[in-house]
């Protein structure tokens, strides 16, 4: 089959060396020039046809998700610890060795009670031998006291019967307060925490004795960068997610702090806890405080969208084509990313399978 220029160039030399009027031949070049030039165009086409036909664009499969309203939030997410104010470990005020052990781990106490004793063997003499010194002097003094009374004696005598009562009383209150320091006493009403000491054992100031903890003031901190000033508040949701007991509680932001550490760079905020017998100082815990909410968001999966030159751009579904959209996003969640311009309820976004098409190019949905 001859081409079109072909045709033309043809037509031209024939008219060149041909008779007759040179606009009439022209202009019956130019009729038979265009007759061809259709007939052309249908053979074109019509073999288009067939080519298509004989060897048909294979579809990519994809498969979309329809596009919903529906309610979204965001979190700021960071690792915190749980604290507690009154976690004490109790011990002796004096070294000594352990007598008698009173409690057991895991049972409630009061403030002032007796958690152990040690031996204060040596005190417990003196103290009898004050008792003796007592029981004499106020004995005597209740005498002398009597004498007084019915005018008897002079009032030297009373005031050193007194004395000496007096003294005896303050030396035996000396000697309790000693005795007192070989036990080791609850400082804190709380729960008695996981304990190795046992009798026989050497306990000391400071370093050896019964660890006392109290469950209605615990709390979990954590710290923020100074990027999310005035992002977070004091009331937002917050979930406290415990992936080592598998399990989570959701409460709220008890307290942000008012400056930042210009060391870390970083604010310090904090959830209060009472009552929350599954939680332990020093556990770990994963902070989720939610600072955007909206009830009627259009949400899609963050490995949807593609970065191009011309912005954020997903694949939707136009009937058996795929359709390349730019879009607005928001925040992201979760793996969910807020779409805010571009897409519309009904949509259906290509989530499976994008990575394989261009716009335009032919797709079945499975």
């Amino acid at each position: 089959m001859k081409s079109l220029s072909s045709i033309v160039a043809a037509t031209l030399l024939l008219a060149s060396c041909g008779g007759g009027s040179g606009d009439e031949k022209a202009a019956d070049q130019l009729a038979k020039l265009k007759k061809q030039r259709l007939e052309l165009d249908a053979k074109i086409k019509k073999l288009e046809t067939e080519t298509a036909s004989k060897n048909p664009q294979k579809a990519s499969p994809v498969s979309v998700t329809e596009l919903q309203s529906t309610h979204f939030r965001s979190y700021i997410e960071v690792q915190s610890q749980i604290v507690g104010d009154e976690n004490v470990l109790a011990t002796p005020q004096a070294a000594g060795v352990i007598t008698h052990i009173n409690v057991k781990s895991g049972q409630k106490v009061s403030k002032g009670q007796v958690l152990a004793t040690m031996d204060a063997a040596a005190i417990e003499q003196q103290i009898k031998g004050v008792d003796v010194k007592l029981t004499l002097s106020k004995s005597l003094y209740e005498k002398q006291k009597g004498l007084w009374d019915q005018q008897i004696g002079s009032e030297v005598q009373l005031l050193q019967a007194k004395a000496t009562y007096d003294g005896a009383i303050k030396e035996k209150e000396a000697l309790l307060a000693q005795r007192n320091m070989y036990r080791i006493v609850a400082p804190i009403s709380g729960t008695v925490d996981d304990f190795t000491l046992k009798v026989g054992d050497m306990a000391s100031p400071g370093q050896v004795g019964i660890r006392v903890v109290s469950f209605d003031k615990l709390r979990a901190e954590a710290n923020l960068g100074e990027n999310y000033i005035g992002k977070v508040k004091a009331g937002d949701k917050v979930i406290l997610v415990f992936p080592d007991i598998q399990d989570s509680i959701t409460t709220k932001l008890g307290y942000v702090a008012r400056q930042v550490d210009p060391i870390s760079r970083a604010f310090t905020v904090q959830v209060h806890l009472s009552g929350q017998s599954k939680v332990y100082p020093n556990m770990s815990c994963r902070m989720k405080i939610s600072n955007y909410e909206n009830d009627n968001a259009l949400v899609v999966p963050v490995q949807v969208i593609q970065h191009t030159a011309e912005g954020d751009m997903v694949y939707v579904a136009d009937g058996n084509k795929a359709k390349a959209v730019i879009v607005t996003v928001g925040r992201n969640s979760n793996g969910m990313v807020e779409i805010l311009k571009g897409l519309k309820a009904g949509d259906r976004v290509i989530t499976e399978g994008f990575e394989d098409v261009d716009n335009g190019e032919s797709i079945v949905v499975e």
